[in-house]
Protein backbone atom coordinates (compact mmCIF):
# COMPACT_ATOMS: atom_id res chain seq x y z
CA UNK A 1 0.00 0.00 0.00
CA UNK A 2 1.56 3.32 -1.09
CA UNK A 3 2.75 5.35 1.87
CA UNK A 4 0.08 8.21 1.37
CA UNK A 5 -2.70 6.09 1.51
CA UNK A 6 -2.58 6.03 5.44
CA UNK A 7 -2.38 10.24 5.76
CA UNK A 8 -5.74 11.29 5.55
CA UNK A 9 -6.85 8.28 8.35
CA UNK A 10 -4.12 9.42 10.63
CA UNK A 11 -5.27 13.09 10.47
CA UNK A 12 -8.84 11.62 10.77
CA UNK A 13 -8.35 9.75 14.18
CA UNK A 14 -5.73 10.48 16.23
CA UNK A 15 -6.25 8.89 20.10
CA UNK A 16 -2.60 10.10 21.51
CA UNK A 17 0.91 8.89 21.74
CA UNK A 18 -0.18 5.29 22.78
CA UNK A 19 0.17 4.26 19.25
CA UNK A 20 -0.78 0.29 19.42
CA UNK A 21 -3.85 1.06 21.95
CA UNK A 22 -7.09 -0.74 20.98
CA UNK A 23 -9.04 3.00 20.33
CA UNK A 24 -5.82 3.85 18.02
CA UNK A 25 -6.72 0.37 15.97
CA UNK A 26 -10.11 0.46 16.30
CA UNK A 27 -10.67 -3.17 17.94
CA UNK A 28 -12.34 -3.97 20.97
CA UNK A 29 -11.29 -2.71 24.09
CA UNK A 30 -9.61 -4.53 27.47
CA UNK A 31 -13.68 -5.21 28.49
CA UNK A 32 -14.07 -6.46 24.34
CA UNK A 33 -16.66 -3.67 23.57
CA UNK A 34 -15.97 -1.94 20.42
CA UNK A 35 -16.72 2.17 21.42
CA UNK A 36 -18.55 4.27 19.06
CA UNK A 37 -15.12 5.85 17.70
CA UNK A 38 -13.90 2.14 17.29
CA UNK A 39 -16.62 1.43 15.08
CA UNK A 40 -16.39 4.85 13.48
CA UNK A 41 -12.67 3.95 12.51
CA UNK A 42 -13.49 1.07 11.38
CA UNK A 43 -16.68 2.41 8.79
CA UNK A 44 -14.52 4.85 7.62
CA UNK A 45 -11.55 2.00 6.34
CA UNK A 46 -14.14 0.66 4.75
CA UNK A 47 -15.94 3.92 3.25
CA UNK A 48 -12.00 5.12 1.75
CA UNK A 49 -11.69 2.48 -0.40
CA UNK A 50 -13.74 4.19 -2.46
CA UNK A 51 -13.70 7.70 -3.05
CA UNK A 52 -16.64 10.25 -3.64
CA UNK A 53 -16.87 11.10 -7.42
CA UNK A 54 -16.04 14.32 -8.84
CA UNK A 55 -16.19 16.48 -11.70
CA UNK A 56 -13.06 18.28 -12.86
CA UNK A 57 -12.88 21.96 -14.35
CA UNK A 58 -13.50 21.45 -17.52
CA UNK A 59 -16.42 18.51 -16.61
CA UNK A 60 -18.19 21.07 -14.87
CA UNK A 61 -17.98 23.96 -16.75
CA UNK A 62 -19.33 21.32 -20.01
CA UNK A 63 -22.22 20.61 -17.78
CA UNK A 64 -23.22 24.40 -17.53
CA UNK A 65 -22.71 24.76 -20.54
CA UNK A 66 -25.52 22.25 -21.91
CA UNK A 67 -28.09 23.07 -18.98
CA UNK A 68 -30.35 25.63 -21.33
CA UNK A 69 -33.83 25.71 -19.16
CA UNK A 70 -34.32 27.75 -16.18
CA UNK A 71 -35.38 25.78 -13.98
CA UNK A 72 -33.02 23.55 -14.35
CA UNK A 73 -29.66 25.73 -14.02
CA UNK A 74 -31.17 27.02 -11.10
CA UNK A 75 -31.51 23.24 -9.99
CA UNK A 76 -27.72 22.88 -10.52
CA UNK A 77 -26.16 26.28 -9.94
CA UNK A 78 -28.00 25.71 -6.61
CA UNK A 79 -26.43 22.18 -6.13
CA UNK A 80 -23.16 22.77 -7.61
CA UNK A 81 -22.24 26.41 -5.64
CA UNK A 82 -23.77 25.45 -2.40
CA UNK A 83 -23.13 21.62 -2.22
CA UNK A 84 -26.76 20.51 -1.74
CA UNK A 85 -27.95 16.79 -1.40
CA UNK A 86 -30.77 16.09 -3.96
CA UNK A 87 -33.22 15.65 -0.85
CA UNK A 88 -31.96 19.00 0.12
CA UNK A 89 -32.72 20.64 -3.04
CA UNK A 90 -36.62 19.45 -2.80
CA UNK A 91 -37.15 20.95 0.40
CA UNK A 92 -36.87 24.40 -0.31
CA UNK A 93 -39.69 26.20 -0.33
CA UNK A 94 -40.57 29.77 -1.70
CA UNK A 95 -40.70 31.21 1.94
CA UNK A 96 -36.96 30.40 2.14
CA UNK A 97 -36.00 32.99 -0.73
CA UNK A 98 -35.46 36.47 0.39
CA UNK A 99 -34.09 39.17 -2.23
CA UNK A 100 -31.34 41.22 -1.31
CA UNK A 101 -31.31 45.01 -2.41
CA UNK A 102 -28.59 43.57 -5.42
CA UNK A 103 -27.55 40.39 -6.26
CA UNK A 104 -25.18 39.57 -3.90
CA UNK A 105 -27.38 40.32 -0.97
CA UNK A 106 -29.84 37.80 -2.17
CA UNK A 107 -30.46 34.53 0.89
CA UNK A 108 -32.06 31.35 1.19
CA UNK A 109 -32.91 29.24 3.96
CA UNK A 110 -31.12 25.67 3.42
CA UNK A 111 -32.01 22.89 5.64
CA UNK A 112 -29.67 20.15 5.65
CA UNK A 113 -29.59 16.23 6.25
CA UNK A 114 -27.20 14.01 7.66
CA UNK A 115 -26.39 15.73 10.65
CA UNK A 116 -24.90 18.99 8.37
CA UNK A 117 -25.66 22.54 9.77
CA UNK A 118 -28.57 24.50 7.69
CA UNK A 119 -29.05 28.22 8.08
CA UNK A 120 -30.09 31.09 6.16
CA UNK A 121 -26.85 31.95 4.19
CA UNK A 122 -25.55 34.40 1.37
CA UNK A 123 -26.05 32.88 -2.11
CA UNK A 124 -23.47 32.83 -4.67
CA UNK A 125 -23.73 35.33 -7.58
CA UNK A 126 -24.39 32.37 -10.39
CA UNK A 127 -26.73 31.00 -8.01
CA UNK A 128 -28.62 34.11 -7.25
CA UNK A 129 -29.10 34.70 -10.89
CA UNK A 130 -29.93 31.71 -12.07
CA UNK A 131 -32.51 31.49 -9.24
CA UNK A 132 -34.41 34.87 -9.94
CA UNK A 133 -34.13 33.93 -13.42
CA UNK A 134 -36.45 30.62 -12.37
CA UNK A 135 -38.64 32.73 -10.01
CA UNK A 136 -39.44 35.57 -12.89
CA UNK A 137 -41.20 32.07 -14.44
CA UNK A 138 -42.27 30.35 -11.42
CA UNK A 139 -43.75 33.41 -9.96
CA UNK A 140 -43.47 33.45 -6.15
CA UNK A 141 -46.68 31.35 -5.16
CA UNK A 142 -46.22 29.74 -1.81
CA UNK A 143 -44.68 26.06 -1.79
CA UNK A 144 -41.45 24.19 -3.13
CA UNK A 145 -39.30 26.03 -5.47
CA UNK A 146 -38.34 23.14 -7.52
CA UNK A 147 -41.64 21.72 -8.28
CA UNK A 148 -42.90 18.23 -10.02
CA UNK A 149 -45.86 18.19 -12.52
CA UNK A 150 -48.04 17.57 -9.83
CA UNK A 151 -47.06 20.24 -7.10
CA UNK A 152 -44.87 18.16 -5.01
CA UNK A 153 -41.34 19.14 -4.28
CA UNK A 154 -39.00 17.34 -7.22
CA UNK A 155 -37.48 13.76 -6.07
CA UNK A 156 -34.12 12.80 -5.75
CA UNK A 157 -34.91 10.65 -8.54
CA UNK A 158 -36.22 13.24 -11.47
CA UNK A 159 -32.83 14.93 -10.06
CA UNK A 160 -30.68 11.99 -10.49
CA UNK A 161 -32.43 11.34 -14.06
CA UNK A 162 -31.45 14.98 -15.34
CA UNK A 163 -27.93 14.47 -14.26
CA UNK A 164 -28.00 11.49 -16.56
CA UNK A 165 -29.31 13.28 -19.06
CA UNK A 166 -26.94 16.76 -19.18
CA UNK A 167 -23.70 14.43 -18.48
CA UNK A 168 -25.05 12.50 -21.31
CA UNK A 169 -25.30 15.62 -23.41
CA UNK A 170 -22.02 17.06 -21.96
CA UNK A 171 -19.78 13.88 -22.82
CA UNK A 172 -19.13 13.58 -18.79
CA UNK A 173 -18.29 9.89 -18.02
CA UNK A 174 -21.63 7.64 -16.57
CA UNK A 175 -19.80 7.27 -13.34
CA UNK A 176 -19.97 10.72 -12.66
CA UNK A 177 -23.48 11.31 -13.59
CA UNK A 178 -24.64 10.98 -9.64
CA UNK A 179 -26.06 13.87 -8.81
CA UNK A 180 -24.23 14.26 -5.46
CA UNK A 181 -21.40 14.79 -7.54
CA UNK A 182 -22.42 18.19 -7.39
CA UNK A 183 -21.60 18.41 -3.44
CA UNK A 184 -18.65 16.58 -3.74
CA UNK A 185 -17.44 18.69 -7.03
CA UNK A 186 -18.26 21.75 -4.99
CA UNK A 187 -15.86 20.93 -2.02
CA UNK A 188 -13.23 19.48 -4.38
CA UNK A 189 -12.80 22.82 -6.30
CA UNK A 190 -13.09 25.24 -3.62
CA UNK A 191 -9.68 23.72 -2.38
CA UNK A 192 -7.97 23.07 -5.54
CA UNK A 193 -8.63 25.21 -7.91
CA UNK A 194 -9.80 28.09 -5.73
CA UNK A 195 -7.62 27.23 -3.13
CA UNK A 196 -10.33 27.89 0.15
CA UNK A 197 -9.34 26.89 3.80
CA UNK A 198 -10.35 24.01 5.05
CA UNK A 199 -12.60 25.47 7.86
CA UNK A 200 -13.78 27.76 5.21
CA UNK A 201 -14.84 25.27 3.02
CA UNK A 202 -16.45 22.91 5.80
CA UNK A 203 -18.52 25.79 6.70
CA UNK A 204 -19.75 26.50 3.17
CA UNK A 205 -21.00 22.64 2.68
CA UNK A 206 -22.29 22.60 6.33
CA UNK A 207 -20.04 20.25 8.10
CA UNK A 208 -20.31 19.42 11.73
CA UNK A 209 -16.99 17.64 11.26
CA UNK A 210 -14.03 19.02 9.23
CA UNK A 211 -13.11 15.29 8.94
CA UNK A 212 -15.93 14.80 6.29
CA UNK A 213 -14.33 18.26 4.23
CA UNK A 214 -10.65 16.97 4.71
CA UNK A 215 -11.80 14.10 1.87
CA UNK A 216 -12.42 16.70 -0.84
CA UNK A 217 -8.92 17.62 0.17
CA UNK A 218 -7.42 14.29 -0.55
CA UNK A 219 -9.79 13.54 -3.97
CA UNK A 220 -7.26 15.71 -6.75
CA UNK A 221 -4.16 14.08 -4.88
CA UNK A 222 -5.48 10.38 -5.99
CA UNK A 223 -6.90 11.47 -9.29
CA UNK A 224 -3.10 12.46 -9.98
CA UNK A 225 -1.97 9.06 -8.47
CA UNK A 226 -4.52 7.31 -10.83
CA UNK A 227 -3.07 9.13 -13.61
CA UNK A 228 0.82 8.30 -12.87
CA UNK A 229 -0.64 4.72 -12.55
CA UNK A 230 -1.79 4.83 -15.80
CA UNK A 231 1.94 6.02 -17.02
CA UNK A 232 3.52 3.69 -15.24
CA UNK A 233 4.84 5.30 -11.52
CA UNK A 234 2.76 3.00 -10.23
CA UNK A 235 0.28 5.68 -8.72
CA UNK A 236 2.50 7.32 -6.16
CA UNK A 237 2.63 10.76 -5.31
CA UNK A 238 5.45 12.59 -5.68
CA UNK A 239 7.27 13.52 -2.27
CA UNK A 240 6.40 17.22 -3.39
CA UNK A 241 2.88 15.89 -3.14
CA UNK A 242 2.74 14.50 -0.23
CA UNK A 243 4.90 17.19 2.03
CA UNK A 244 2.05 19.04 0.48
CA UNK A 245 -1.14 17.01 1.88
CA UNK A 246 0.82 16.50 4.77
CA UNK A 247 1.37 19.90 5.74
CA UNK A 248 -2.58 20.87 4.85
CA UNK A 249 -3.42 18.13 7.30
CA UNK A 250 -0.90 19.59 9.64
CA UNK A 251 -2.46 22.88 9.93
CA UNK A 252 -6.08 21.94 10.17
CA UNK A 253 -4.64 19.53 13.36
CA UNK A 254 -2.97 22.96 14.43
CA UNK A 255 -6.15 24.95 14.04
CA UNK A 256 -4.22 26.92 11.64
CA UNK A 257 -7.18 26.82 8.77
Amino acid sequence: MPENENILRTAHYTGGPEEDCAKNKGEKGPDGVRTAQNTHIERFKRRKRTLPKYLILSEKDALFRVIEDPRDRAIFRLAYQHGLRASELGMIQMKDWRRGTSLDMDRLFLRRLKGSIGGETILVNAAATALRAWLRIRGTAPGPIFQSRNHRPISRRRLDELMKHYCQLAGIPEEKAHFHALKHTCGTLLLSEQHESIVDVQKHLGHADIRSTMIYAQLPMRRTASARRGCGTGGRLSDGDQYLFQERIWHVRAGRE
